[in-house]
């Protein structure tokens, strides 16, 4: 089984590489770009057949390791 973990700046922490990435869009001529939020996105190959196993697996995965929970969020999707 697949799993896909999209993991974000929470809303309201200073997203630095976002605002570099919107500035630069604007210096490239590319006007109109009020915001930019800039993640990660982490694919996994799990050997775990049952989804709600999967699940709870990434789930811990995220809260230890992949994600910073005080400062991020992350969604995870199975596929």
């Amino acid at each position: 089984m697949k799993a896909r973990v999209t993991v974000m700046l929470k809303n309201g922490v200073l997203d630095v590489q976002g605002e570099a990435v919107r500035h630069a869009l604007g210096t490239l001529g590319f006007a109109g770009v009020n915001g930019v939020r800039q993640g990660k996105v982490i694919e996994l190959d799990l050997a775990e057949t049952d989804t709600a196993a999967a699940e709870a697996t990434v789930k811990a995965m995220c809260e230890k390791l992949l994600a910073n929970t005080v400062i991020e969020s992350y969604r995870i999707e199975l596929l």
